[in-house]
């Protein structure tokens, strides 16, 4: 850990939070609406930088799939979300799950707990300004959620996306300081980002080729008995995704699919079928990438021993599906009516896409060096 921190010292710019909303009369702007659906990036107006400006800027994130304290269950930001939801991601975001009460005194208090104090302006332009500042940042400066996952990475070598704001700062402040603090979590981060990263962080534009390997491991046993069609499953990124020297998505970092069909044991000793696409994979940000099961996705598959010992183990078959359009699946087909955790799965990104990212400083570069190559290009241990 000492090594860790002490090879942390000279990593890249801290968004100094009390700067952004200690000023009480400072009014916060919200953004100009956007009508993109989720999962794709919104168009956002030409700023009046110059043009070579504008093309180091990161493009506006997708916006990430937020969970809702279950692994199986999740809401999915939409532009012009009335107040209540845009209130109950903002909670899920900081407590882990929407909390009861009026909307001004909720409002307030997750302001409290996040600032110290209540934000200026009209109810849409604070939830917007709380919003934007937890998961989008600022032109120049990244998200309090991206800041938290690199210093996360760098400390644990992955991430907790599933875990809530609140629990990750108690759990960080746990390790370096050996019991979590009272205060504003900004705050409260910004101290343990200054000791890890005392020269900041920064989000750098990383360009993410297209059919970039993905390894994604099954965090709960699924069965025919407890999933149905439609549901969410939130899987993990096994290995951490470092291209160029720039670290795109940690290792856990949630990857999101959906069940396409169930069917249990039938007569005549026909197997139970549990049928899964997976769709993206949240990247630093927070944003999402589109992902499938294509042919490189399934040579890699292939040739693992990896997920050939855990699917011998844990199901009957797994028949690969795929590509079909832009979504390619999984069909799991086996007499064990299950799909244990830990089993591992390979999808690629579909297109090549521009990501926010973190350059990862020379001094802890050995952080992502591993010994082993994998087809993404890193290699970590299995998740915890």
């Amino acid at each position: 850990m000492k090594k860790f921190i002490t090879a942390l010292a000279a990593a890249a710019c801290v968004l100094s939070a009390a700067q952004l909303f200690a000023a009480e009369n400072t009014p916060v702007q919200a953004p100009a609406a956007t009508t993109a659906p989720a999962n794709t990036a919104a168009t956002v107006a030409p700023s009046q930088t110059s043009a070579a400006a504008q093309a180091e800027q990161v493009p506006e994130p997708v916006p990430a799939m937020v969970s809702t304290g279950t692994e199986n269950a999740i809401v999915k930001p939409q532009s012009g979300e009335p107040a209540f939801e845009m209130l109950d991601r903002i909670e899920t975001i900081v407590y882990g799950s929407p909390r009861e009460g009026g909307l001004l005194n909720r409002l307030n208090d997750v302001e409290k707990s996040v600032f110290g104090r209540d934000l200026p302006g009209s109810l849409t332009e604070r939830q917007t300004a709380l919003l934007d500042f937890l998961e989008k940042g600022t032109g120049s400066q990244p998200s309090l959620l991206f800041k938290l996952s690199v210093a996360e990475w760098g400390v644990e070598q992955q991430i907790r996306p599933t875990w809530s704001l609140t629990k990750r700062v108690d759990s960080m402040e746990t390790i370096l300081e050996g019991s979590s603090q009272p205060g504003p979590l900004v705050s409260r981060t910004e101290r343990l980002l200054t000791k890890l990263l005392p020269d900041g962080i920064t989000a750098t534009p990383c360009d993410l080729p297209k059919a970039t390997i993905f390894k994604a491991v099954l965090r709960e046993t699924l069965t025919v008995k407890n999933i149905k069609v439609d549901d969410i499953v939130i899987l993990g990124l096994n290995e951490q995704v470092v291209i160029g020297g720039m670290l795109v998505a940690p290792k856990n970092s949630r990857v999101f699919g959906h069940i396409t069909k169930v069917k249990p044991p039938r007569s005549f000793g026909r197997a139970a079928e549990i049928e899964m696409l997976i769709d993206s994979v949240e990247v630093l940000g927070p944003s999402t990438v589109a992902v499938n099961l294509g042919e490189t996705a399934k040579k890699a598959m292939q040739v693992d021993s990896g997920i050939i010992g855990a699917a011998g183990a844990s199901i009957g078959g797994a028949i690969l599906l795929g590509p079909l359009g832009l979504a390619g699946g999984f069909l799991i087909r086996g007499n064990d009516k299950q799909l244990k955790e830990g089993t591992l799965f390979y999808v690629e990104s579909t297109d090549s896409v521009k990501v926010p990212a973190y350059s990862v400083p020379h001094q802890i570069t050995p952080i992502t060096q591993q010994t082993e190559s994998a087809p993404q290009g890193t290699k970590s241990a299995p998740l915890q």
